[in-house]
């Protein structure tokens, strides 16, 4: 198979976006992959295609532990590829295997948002982690939990919260430039 012709001053040819539901992940990544002439592929989507199902029916039919098995399945395949931008499950990195595979491939952009925020963009939406009478109190307590393991994949982190897509496409570019320059 011929691979297509890559200019030699690439910023990078695979990246991933990881942070907690509702951080923007889709929406930045997406964006991040046209800016690097990348293909975007978002993890969720794909359990999505694959399983002929909703997460939220997955989560529902099957478990979370039958979802997370989904989700390493999709995150290994995905580090066989190249030329992309990959946006993972906010839940993700529960799984240290995640965090390490993901790690060892590439760069690993970590998106924050507030609660209060990430509830705002979340909530027209079914989320099966967020049911329940406070749902700004479970996703701090989720956060909570996860902050360790956000941190410990993380190559670079970029807060979204009150800020333009495009600003926050800038901002991963520009630090992705300086982490490659380190020697990324």
């Amino acid at each position: 198979m011929e691979r297509r012709h890559l200019p030699k001053d690439r910023l990078v040819t695979w990246v991933a976006l990881a942070g907690f539901m509702g951080t923007g992940k889709s929406r930045i990544g997406w964006e991040l992959s046209r800016r690097l002439s990348l293909t975007f592929i978002d993890t969720d989507r794909v359990i999505e295609r694959v399983s002929c199902m909703r997460i939220s029916d997955i989560f529902e039919v099957y478990g979370e532990p039958v979802f997370r098995d989904y989700e390493t399945e999709i995150v290994r395949r995905c580090l066989r590829l190249d030329e992309v931008v990959i946006s993972t499950g906010g839940g993700v990195v529960t799984r240290k295997e995640n965090r390490e595979l993901l790690k060892k491939r590439g760069p690993v952009v970590v998106l924050s948002a507030t609660p209060e925020t990430i509830y705002r963009r979340t909530r027209r939406n079914r989320r099966p982690l967020l049911e329940g009478s406070d749902p700004t109190a479970r996703i701090r307590a989720l956060i909570d939990e996860r902050r360790t393991a956000y941190e410990e994949v993380a190559t670079l982190h970029v807060c979204t919260e009150n800020r333009a897509s495009s600003e926050v496409v800038e901002e991963i570019v520009q630090k992705l430039k300086i982490w490659k320059a380190t020697g990324g």
